[in-house]
């Protein structure tokens, strides 16, 4: 039966052409943003998992931030460390070359004390960001190394520990405090025990003195071994951000290559559909044959 007032071959059509156009407006959404689930209503489950691996990688991109910070902290006390290190050993010549009689004890004392004041003020200027791992009142510094999810959704945070190695005090020797200079760290007195005035204060020096480099050298090889666990941690944290960036693309990602050959495929059925509706929209004029 035909009618004029109802045309079902034109409703079918419509609706697979409203149905391509759908789909086809979808794929070229997904081609322009590059993200398959780009919003809840495309897939909710998938995108609350890739939302909450985003904010996971926003936390790691601070924990990279903060060990960096770290690192940075630790190597500027390793290099003041090492270099002290150094002076000691240049001390040690002056005290060993003062343990001799016919040496110039004078100069040689300006040498020492010209050296007491470059290691004082190596440890005073050894601060990073305000923190400063060699003197005493810079104390430990916790750095925040990861952030951990448990199984039921918990968040946590872990933190490395850097001591302090403390040169100042470590430094600190038998002399009396000296009471007319500002620098706290040269008021101390560091280094008090190293006397070269004479040849038997200088023998009694010698035994102190390597206790000093000693002490030291352990510093400088604990802040090293900070430093590696630092710099092992950081690269640590950069490879679980990046494999939870790469996790989260193929979740969500629009594959292009399969993206565009749908394209092409619904342009086709697009134009078909339109064609099917046009000719759907034509039946009803074969009726007026019937009135001529």
């Amino acid at each position: 039966m035909s009618s004029i007032l109802t045309n079902n071959s034109a409703m079918v059509a419509l609706q697979t052409l409203q149905s391509v156009n759908k789909n086809l407006a979808n794929t070229q959404n997904m081609i322009s943003t590059g993200k398959e689930i780009g919003q809840a209503k495309d897939n909710s489950a998938i995108w609350a998992i890739s939302k909450v691996m985003e904010s996971d990688v926003t936390g790691f991109n601070a924990v990279k931030d903060a060990l960096a910070l770290g690192e940075s902290t630790v190597a500027v006390a390793a290099a003041g460390a090492e270099q002290i290190v150094n002076l000691l050993n240049d001390m040690k010549e002056r005290v060993v070359a003062a343990t001799g009689s016919n040496v110039d004890h004078d100069k040689l004392t300006a040498d020492v004390d010209a050296l007491k004041e470059q290691i004082g003020a190596i440890i005073r200027g050894s601060q990073f960001n305000g923190s400063n791992l060699l003197d005493t009142a810079g104390g430990d510094i916790d750095v925040l190394a990861s952030i951990n999810r448990d199984g039921a959704g918990g968040v946590s945070n872990l933190s490395i520990t850097v001591e302090s190695v403390d040169f100042q005090a470590g430094l600190l020797g038998g002399g009396t405090a000296v009471t007319d200079v500002e620098d706290p760290i040269l008021a101390a007195n560091i280094l008090g025990d190293i006397d070269v005035s004479s040849a038997t204060a200088a023998d009694t020096s010698l035994t102190a003195l390597e206790t000093h480099i000693q002490s030291a050298i352990d510093g400088a090889a604990a802040l090293g071994a900070s430093a590696k666990r630092l710099s092992d941690q950081s690269e640590f944290v950069g490879k679980v951000s990046d494999a939870m960036v790469s996790g989260m693309g193929a979740l969500v990602d629009t594959n292009m290559e399969e993206a565009s050959a749908r394209l092409q495929a619904l342009q086709v059925q697009q134009q078909l559909a339109t064609q099917s509706l046009t000719i759907a929209n034509q039946a009803p004029q074969a009726i007026l044959q019937l009135f001529r």
